[in-house]
């Protein structure tokens, strides 16, 4: 009696198991912090999170609205999150425990999503040419505590400027800044962002424009004092009536991980996601233009390490 009971229970859980199976096969989820509404991260890290879910065999991915970089770099450190939307100089402070963090964060990158060069913009009727040209103009570097902000104070100080008596800071937002230049309240502007932007293509539209460049020395001399800022060029006619190469100091926007993501994990991702870039019906350029920046050679230019899983990706498409 026993074992007939014994022999009924095991063909039934082999039965169930046949059935079941596909039913309980083990998928991966993954969370992608992003951005709030409004800004570049929110469209573009949803558009990474419906990619990976489409594509990859066993992973199913979620993109969430976050406070961006700071936020998102707590949250992968801490393993609450499994890849965030960070902007390098914020990511590599997070890595070295540097302010706003009171402790390191084991983060890696998988790739660079797009570089921000920092533009400085006047106008032909202002006369200024060049960073020497800004002594004792107006100048809005953005809001305050900005990265944009931050980073045009880095420039002009290590420039030589005594910030207080050289010249006359304006801490505008962008659009204010845009107003601002047009109006001739303000001599010149410091901008944050990706280019082509549409601040300066507006600006351009009803200005005759011009591009500071920075001399190639202190690109050097920041590249090299702060590790996590870029040696950035905006190609020539990017802007109308800019015919030349714009020289400038950026920072950059990455994508990060935990070190203790599983190599395959990685890879995979960063596959699908370089393979979706502009083509098939999930590429990101149909959501926002600026994924069209998103290319291997952009992508290894990281101020922190590359996850190996994705290294092995851009060895292969080197």
């Amino acid at each position: 009696m026993k074992r007939s009971l014994y022999v009924v229970l095991m063909v039934c859980l082999a039965v169930s198991l046949v059935f079941a199976g596909p039913a309980v096969a083990k998928k991966t989820f993954l969370t992608l912090g992003s951005g709030s509404p409004g800004g570049v991260y929110y469209p573009l890290g949803g558009g990474m999170a419906v990619i990976i879910q489409k594509t990859v065999d066993g992973v199913r991915c979620a993109a969430e609205s976050t406070g961006a970089s700071v936020e998102n770099s707590r949250l992968v450190g801490l393993g609450e999150t499994d890849m965030g939307m960070v902007m390098g100089s914020v990511a590599y402070k997070a890595t070295q425990g540097l302010d706003p963090f009171d402790r390191k964060y084991n983060l890696v990158a998988l790739f660079q999503m797009y570089p921000a060069p920092e533009h400085i913009v006047t106008t032909k009727q202002s006369g200024i040419k060049s960073l020497a040209d800004l002594k004792g103009k107006k100048v809005s570097i953005d809001v305050p505590g900005s990265g944009c902000a931050t980073q045009a104070q880095v420039i002009l100080s290590e420039y030589g400027y005594d910030l207080e008596k050289d010249l006359t800071i304006a801490n505008l937002s962008q659009t204010e800044s845009v107003q601002a230049l047009k109006d001739g309240v303000v001599d010149a502007c410091f901008f944050n962002f990706a280019y082509p932007a549409s601040a300066v293509m507006d600006l351009a539209a009803t200005r005759d424009i011009v591009m500071v460049p920075i001399e190639e020395a202190l690109v050097d001399k920041l590249t090299k004092k702060f590790p996590y800022y870029l040696k950035l060029v905006i190609p020539a006619g990017t802007y109308n009536d800019v015919d030349y190469d714009v020289l400038c100091l950026g920072d950059s926007n990455v994508l990060v991980a935990n070190k203790k993501m599983k190599n395959d994990i990685a890879y995979n991702v960063t596959k699908a996601i370089f393979e979706n870039v502009s083509t098939g019906k999930y590429a990101l350029t149909n959501i926002h233009p600026i994924a069209e920046q998103l290319t291997p050679a952009n992508a290894v230019n990281s101020p922190i390490p590359l996850h190996p899983g994705a290294m092995k990706y851009f060895r292969e498409v080197k």
